[in-house]
């Protein structure tokens, strides 16, 4: 069984130097390959023997990956929820590689982004550190919003995003057509992600703490 960790320390039994590292890497490993078959890996049926293992494949692939990313981790979320994503990621790309076919895998390695976050990789609760976190970056997002973004874009934006309202709905209450709403829309997105740049943020970035 293994042991729940803080961030801290994962982030130093992880290190090679650690009496406990190579403990921490087996725990992190088996935390991956439980997360993986009962998250994405779940998603698929099929009758090939060797899927069996792909779960463990994925996660031994995907510990190395956050071994050599480990620096990179910003403690904006549980590093267990980092590590999955990096799993994820590992694993789609290896059942794109090896171009599966079943139809319950396809909706989600067919995406325009590729991403996939079950509900198993959010943090089951924000820390106190979190929650700040949060805040913080709800101000800078709203503070991009208020004076990257012509007023058209913000309400498209602002109706969608946070209104959940359709494109038609936008449309109508612009007085535009469906198809130049889409455009605003992806205008408005283009302009978030190059500010965001700018600041030396990532969308995945701001999305990592809002799991």
């Amino acid at each position: 069984m293994t042991t729940k960790r803080t961030n801290e320390q994962w982030l130093a039994e992880l290190r090679p130097e650690h009496p406990q590292y190579e403990t921490a890497v087996a725990d992190l490993s088996q935390i991956l390959t439980n997360g993986l078959r009962r998250g994405l890996l779940a998603q698929v049926k099929t009758s090939a023997p060797e899927f069996d293992t792909q779960a463990e494949d994925f996660a031994q692939e995907a510990v190395l990956k956050v071994l050599e990313k480990i620096d990179t981790f910003a403690g904006r979320s549980k590093f267990t929820t980092w590590a999955h994503k990096i799993a994820i990621s590992v694993a789609l790309t290896e059942l794109r590689r090896k171009r599966w076919q079943d139809s319950s895998l396809n909706g989600l390695t067919e995406t325009e982004s590729g991403d996939y976050t079950p509900s198993f990789v959010a943090d089951e609760a924000p820390t106190p550190e979190n929650r700040t976190a949060r805040a913080e970056l709800l101000k800078y997002v709203q503070k991009l919003i208020e004076n990257d973004l012509t007023e058209r874009q913000r309400t498209a934006l602002v109706d969608s995003v946070i209104g959940g309202k359709t494109t038609g709905q936008i449309a109508k209450k612009l007085e535009m057509k469906p198809n130049a709403v889409y455009k605003l829309l992806h205008d408005a997105r283009v302009k978030l992600k190059k500010s965001l740049a700018q600041d030396g943020y990532t969308p995945g970035d701001i999305l990592q703490v809002f799991d």
